[in-house]
């Protein structure tokens, strides 16, 4: 179905993003293509689309594929059927029933007399029996546009389907058919994801990294035991190299004592024998020149087993790398610091929810907010936070520390360095070479640190984030995160598990993603389901 090799992508400024990319995808089966941020997997399902070529290799696909881009902006100008790439049909068969029976109309259409049916019932299967072919892109939400491509699947009926990032946007129903779609699609599918429990539902998992493309048998379960195997296998060699380092160390230090200690007793000798002065430097030459040959092949092998060791450690996952150590909260466990009573919010003349709210948040909770796209999830944490006024009812605060920490972590700012955006959160007045040593607790090496932060990663983006929270004098109290797992890979989000795990304030989360509520141990749930209009 789909082949490529040797295949090679070069960008624009000569720098090679990956290299010999070997792999084959046959009939029906179902591909997890994941990696670290910036390996390269969606300009490699660029390339199997056909969006983008190749700097070298070659592709076989036996019928073009239908590609989902993790992002739309593209689209916006284009109605929705542009979109769909169906406006063309659409217009030629709303002629012919208009009585414009010309060829190049019957052309057009080439007997797809169902298009028009198709699409109504696949913009229905993804819930968007409201939305109108002729709307443009843009008058959509994330979820909306997501929903559309989506559709599109089942207007088109393509052999090969490539979904990159398909979940990103989409709410826990959304989601829900999108598992239901993949467990019993046909389509031989490479998707994209960091989507834990979709990768799960997938046949067999490849990883791209600056090694090049390597293939687990298995769906993404499998690949996380596989990977433990190996680091297992790597931190055995990690000990064992540490523990010839130590012994050769060792040796080193009792092979030269024994030396000096020989050379000693043999000057003593020489002297009670009274041997001649010159002959006494002759041997005394001799002597250092086999203790520094001793010396040579001992620091050889010290080199060498400490380069391997080099070698070995930056094979480590990051996640073991980054020290965290956030600060414990000042408030008491139990403190009430919110009471909202009776509180709506007005889009125009419109409240956002069917009954006012009432809600109550008290000191180390871990509570998540869910609902669907539109139920007003960023709006009632603006409300909690200040940050808006509610237009019917009242909410009463407590003193507290808080940071908000939205999808586009807007707490950083994009036309300062790394290193200055440290800076802004060192209230404890840490010299700059305790707050570099920070930074590079967070992978962030001496080449990043004047770095813009308008060039971070989304990844790197929340390692920075964190890093800004542990530079500062004292943990917040309140650490409302907002979609925190969108447009992170795989490690990053361990990475943020690992840290919020860590912090022992007022949690709440914003987040479709099960898994990483389930890991971050979530206690209650407010959902706004319930009183959405």
């Amino acid at each position: 179905m789909l082949i490529t090799q040797e295949l090679t992508y070069i960008h624009p400024d000569k720098e090679m993003l990956f290299g010999n990319i070997n792999l084959a995808i046959n009939k029906h089966d179902k591909i997890a293509l994941i990696g670290n941020n910036g390996a390269g997997k969606s300009t490699l399902l660029k390339i199997m689309a056909g969006a983008l070529p190749a700097s070298g290799g070659l592709l076989k696909v036996v019928s073009k594929p239908y590609y989902i881009p993790q992002h739309f902006g593209q689209y916006n100008h284009l109605t929705i059927a542009a979109a769909l790439q169906v406006e063309d049909k659409l217009n030629a068969l709303q002629e012919i029933l208009k009585g414009n029976a010309s060829n190049e109309n019957f052309a057009t259409l080439n007997d797809d007399w169902s298009v028009e049916e198709r699409c109504a019932d696949a913009l229905a299967r993804w819930q968007l029996e409201g939305l109108e072919l002729s709307q443009t892109m843009a008058s959509l939400s994330g979820g909306e546009k997501t929903k559309v491509f989506l559709a599109g699947i089942s207007i088109h009926h393509p052999e090969i389907v490539l979904l990159d990032e398909p979940s990103n946007h989409l709410d826990q129903a959304a989601r829900q058919a999108l598992y239901n779609f993949i467990r019993t699609s046909n389509a031989t599918m490479v998707v994209v994801s960091h989507d834990r429990k979709l990768l799960n539902l997938l046949h067999s998992v490849y990883e791209l990294s600056n090694v090049g493309i390597t293939l687990y048998g298995g769906n993404y379960e499998f690949y996380e035991n596989q990977k433990q195997i190996e680091q297992n296998a790597l931190y055995m060699s990690l000990q064992s190299k540490e523990k010839a380092l130590r012994k050769a160390r060792e040796a080193e230090r009792e092979t030269l004592e024994r030396q000096q200690k020989l050379d000693a007793r043999g000057k003593k000798k020489q002297e009670k024998a009274g041997v001649p002065k010159i002959m006494m430097n002759t041997l005394r030459n001799n002597a250092e020149n086999s203790t520094s040959r001793l010396k040579a092949v001992h620091t050889e092998k010290l080199s060498s087993i400490s380069q391997d060791l080099s070698e070995l450690r930056k094979e480590l996952p990051h996640i073991d790398k980054i020290k965290l150590g956030f600060d414990d909260a000042t408030l008491h466990q139990g403190k009430t610091l919110f009471t909202a009573v009776d509180i709506n919010y007005r889009f125009g003349d419109k409240p956002l929810w069917t009954r006012p709210l009432n809600i109550w948040i008290k000191s180390g909770e871990r509570i998540s907010l869910k609902g669907d796209n539109g139920s007003g999830k960023t709006t009632l944490i603006k409300l909690l936070l200040g940050q808006l006024e509610p237009a019917s009812g009242s909410i009463r605060h407590t003193a507290h520390r808080s940071v908000y920490i939205d999808q586009d972590y807007s707490l950083i700012r994009n036309d300062i360095s790394v290193y200055e955006q440290a800076q802004r959160f060192n209230l404890a007045a840490l010299q700059e070479h305790e707050v570099k040593i920070r930074l590079s607790r967070f992978l962030f090496a001496k080449d990043d640190w004047n770095k813009c932060c308008r060039s971070l990663s989304g990844g790197e983006k929340m390692r920075l984030m964190l890093c800004c929270l542990t530079i500062s004098n004292q943990a917040p109290d309140i650490i409302v995160l907002d979609e925190p797992t969108n447009n992170l890979d795989i490690q990053n989000i361990e990475i943020l598990t690992t840290a919020v795990s860590d912090y022992k304030g007022t949690l709440i989360v914003i987040s479709h993603d099960e898994l990483f509520l389930e890991q971050v141990g979530i206690e209650r749930v407010i959902d706004l389901n319930e009183v959405r209009n």
